[in-house]
């Protein structure tokens, strides 16, 4: 399946817990004042990749923990925003994604990539609320959701950070 993508960037340690394999979705609609990923905004900019391509590149790296959907915005390609999600969860790796929808907004054709993700980063960035020292995020409205708990439990849960 096709995705417009930004970029990927095969070992990160700053885009969740453990070695992740970062995909950088293209394509944004919120233009938050003071993002750090301006150039994944444009939704034909990037260039365009095939999920099963990723899904080799990520299996070829035994290290990695797990993969990190982000961007630009992920929920803006449901689809193949799936596609990778199951690959990487039939490898035994886990899935974050960031987004700039709160949880409550998500919309309803993203409930089986949600059954898919593991992490949540959620809401959009701002600037204001801007914060250094908050790990995996940039502003403090931004939360990090553990999703199987959030869906099971229909309330939202905060993942604890190790």
């Amino acid at each position: 399946m096709e995705i417009r993508i930004a970029g990927i960037v095969p070992e990160s340690f700053v885009d969740g817990e453990g070695i992740r394999f970062a995909i950088f979705f293209q394509g944004c609609l919120r233009n938050c004042f003071g993002c750090h990923n301006p150039a994944t905004h444009d939704l034909d900019g990037g260039k365009i990749l095939d999920t099963e391509e990723i899904i080799l590149s990520v299996k070829k790296n035994p290290l990695l923990s797990g993969i990190t959907l982000t961007g630009g915005e992920p929920l803006l390609q449901i689809s193949p925003a799936l596609e990778l999600a199951s690959g990487a969860k039939s490898l035994g790796l886990n899935v974050w994604c960031y987004t700039g929808f709160k949880f409550e907004e998500i919309p309803a054709d993203a409930e089986e990539l949600l059954q898919n993700i593991d992490v949540l980063v959620d809401g959009e960035y701002i600037d204001e609320l801007r914060d250094l020292e908050l790990q995996f995020r940039g502003s403090k409205n931004q939360r990090i959701i553990d999703v199987k708990k959030t869906l099971s439990a229909g309330k939202i849960f905060l993942k604890s950070l190790e």
